[in-house]
């Protein structure tokens, strides 16, 4: 059970006060006060509900979802979220709208957002494109609600950009905060981001990049290891060594992956397409330039199989702490044997870590409720406590 009061407590010595009305883009754009502050908040609606408690802070009103890409975990999570604290979710999609007409993001934004309280949107596959797009919408309904158009402004949440993925990377830190037993246990602990090989192509870049930009906060060992060709965005690199330097941490880059496996703490192996190859990507689509598209595809899948080593084997996880760190991913795995011939991780090691990968993902939906309600409410202790002691009973027996 999830301690209530120690979350409440918690809450109470942080400044948060600057979430209030404001939108969740970047991890690296809120403070250290503002990133614990989400994590003291999700406990504490964690906990409640727990206790059967609801969690209903709005009477009506809608959560908007956008999802450019495909999403199962932050789609329902989003989606559960909205629900705990009492939105309806309404999927906007683009090919059933008039978007396909030439509707602009600015009509777009204001149209859907008469009664929305939020709006989520992934939008991660090109480079350049994604967090620019959301910063159009929030600017738009932003502009809606100071000119009398919308009775409030939808706060809008980061599902998922070409940038950074802070849903995800906040939620696996709240996973590893409560698997080493709290935050100040992270410190010193080395964590390995590495690349695993995909028999698929174009996976996106912002779950390293969220968690190098956001591990190397915390003052843990961070190493970022990949083939030569993999390089994620370099101003995000550059954000880590500052952020490394400030907090007492560390963070290098490696081409080789038993060099960031040994001694590990925690292991997170997961697939992505080179920086280079997304920007052409990019470029490409931006051409409509079908057959280029097709032969940078062939190029990269070929790439790719090159690096087939780059694994997480039983072997490689025997070069971890006492052989047992702690192995995280966003999900779905490409797993050997199971959903492809070979993959990022052996069968073995995904089944002995199946159950923690669960618990991983559980966090989700109470790290983006937490966004929302730090934005939502200008007093989140009084609106917390204030719940607890209704103690509405959210299934009635």
């Amino acid at each position: 059970m999830t301690d209530f009061n120690k979350s409440i407590e918690t809450l109470q010595g942080l400044d948060v006060s600057k979430m209030y009305g404001e939108d969740f883009f970047l991890t690296w754009e809120k403070s250290d006060d503002e990133l614990k502050g989400v994590w003291a908040v999700a406990d504490a609606l964690r906990a409640l509900r727990e206790r059967n408690i609801s969690t209903k802070v709005f009477d009506s009103g809608l959560g908007i979802s956008l999802f450019r890409d495909n999403s199962t975990r932050t789609r329902f999570s989003f989606a559960s979220a909205c629900n705990l604290l009492g939105l309806e979710v309404q999927d906007l999609d683009e090919g059933k709208s008039q978007i396909a007409h030439g509707e602009t993001v600015r009509e777009t934004a204001n149209m859907i957002s008469f009664m929305a309280d939020v709006i989520g949107i992934r939008d991660d596959m090109y480079i350049g494109k994604g967090n620019a797009y959301m910063h159009e919408v929030s600017n738009a309904v932003k502009e809606g609600h100071e000119d009398g158009v919308l009775e409030q402004r939808p706060t809008l949440v980061n599902l998922q950009c070409d940038i950074d993925h802070p849903t995800q990377i906040m939620a696996d830190t709240a996973h590893i905060i409560r698997e080493f037993g709290g935050l100040e246990n992270l410190k010193g602990k080395k964590i390995a981001m590495t690349w695993a090989y995909s028999p698929s192509y174009g996976k996106p870049l912002s779950v390293p990049q969220g968690a190098i930009g956001l591990f190397t906060r915390l003052g843990m060992e961070v190493v970022l290891a990949h083939p030569e060709g993999y390089e994620v965005m370099p101003e995000v690199e550059e954000i880590a060594k500052k952020q490394a330097e400030a907090s007492g941490g560390s963070f290098r880059r490696t081409n080789d992956m038993k060099d960031a496996f040994k001694d590990a703490d925690i292991v997170y192996p997961k697939s992505w397409a080179p920086f280079g190859a997304m920007e052409k990507r990019t470029k490409l689509y931006g051409d409509n330039d079908q057959e280029g598209i097709k032969a940078l595809e062939k190029v990269l899948l070929e790439e790719n199989g090159k690096h087939k080593d780059w694994a997480c084997t039983e072997e490689m996880m025997s070069l971890t702490k006492d052989g047992k760190a702690l192995y995280l991913h966003c999900l779905p795995a490409d797993i050997t044997g199971v959903s492809c011939d070979e993959g990022e991780v052996d069968a073995t090691v995904f089944d002995r870590y199946r159950i923690p990968l669960y618990k991983e993902a559980s966090y989700k939906p109470y790290v983006i409720a937490a966004m929302i309600f730090l934005s939502k409410f200008k007093n989140p202790v009084e609106t917390l406590k204030e719940l607890e002691r209704k103690g509405t009973e959210r299934v009635q027996p």
